[in-house]
């Protein structure tokens, strides 16, 4: 028979021991810096490859720390400098809000006019019109074209902005022969026929403009005479 082996005997290294032995070994370690590794130099011209001597370096040299401190340094300013602009463009803006609600209604109807005008002007340049009145080619070339009423601002405000009611005209004719009204209507007629012009003659209604009423003649009419100069480059 053979003969039992003698089990072997317990070491006396116990699981608490070993526990003490790590915990001994993580304290020295604990706190003790990683060995740096090399990095690549950040300047793009540069890229060379060193060894930092503290985590935050990124340059290889002073050369390449004070480069890359003025180009921290100028996008810096720039972003100061692109803030002051957004504030003062906001500050700006601000001001043409506060300008606009204390414009008074005779200053909104001044610039509504001028919009509408401009309307007009473009509007018949593009349609090939003549004079209105005079039946004679208008020149276009300077200031000697008006935008003429044939009834009056003043003697019926509320048709100001009717599109019947105003057409390219001589300022000799707008300004120094009264508008030429006996011939602006014969052609006027011919050009938008009786029934209309009969409708312009026959209104006579109140019209009490508000403000706000003429803010938005004058944005329209900005708008469409804007269109229209983009309509005369193109051609």
């Amino acid at each position: 028979m053979l003969a039992r082996k003698k089990p072997m005997a317990r070491s006396g290294f116990k699981p608490a021991v070993f526990g003490a032995v790590r915990a001994t070994v993580e304290q020295k370690t604990e706190g003790q810096p990683k060995p740096p590794k090399a990095r690549k130099c950040a300047v793009k011209s540069c890229r060379k490859q060193f060894m930092p001597d503290k985590p935050f370096v990124v340059w290889c040299s002073e050369d390449c720390g004070a480069e890359i401190a003025q180009v921290k340094l100028a996008k810096a300013k720039a972003a100061q400098s692109a803030a002051a602009k957004r504030a003062k463009k906001a500050e700006r803006a601000g001001d043409r809000v506060k300008a606009e609600a204390l414009k008074t209604l005779p200053e909104l109807l001044r610039e509504a006019q001028r919009e509408f005008n401009r309307f007009v002007r473009f509007r018949d340049r593009l349609g090939g019109f003549p004079c209105i009145s005079s039946g004679r080619a208008l020149d276009w070339s300077g200031n000697a074209t008006d935008a003429g009423h044939y009834r009056s601002v003043g003697a019926a405000g509320h048709l100001r902005f009717n599109e019947d009611n105003v057409h390219a005209q001589s300022k000799h004719d707008n300004q120094y022969k009264a508008g030429n009204v006996v011939e602006y209507r014969i052609n006027l007629i011919a050009r938008i026929g009786l029934e209309r012009v009969e409708a312009l003659e026959n209104n006579n209604a109140v019209h009490k403009w508000t403000k706000d009423e003429v803010r938005g003649i004058r944005d329209t009419y900005r708008a469409k005479a804007n269109q229209l100069s983009k309509e005369l480059k193109h051609d």
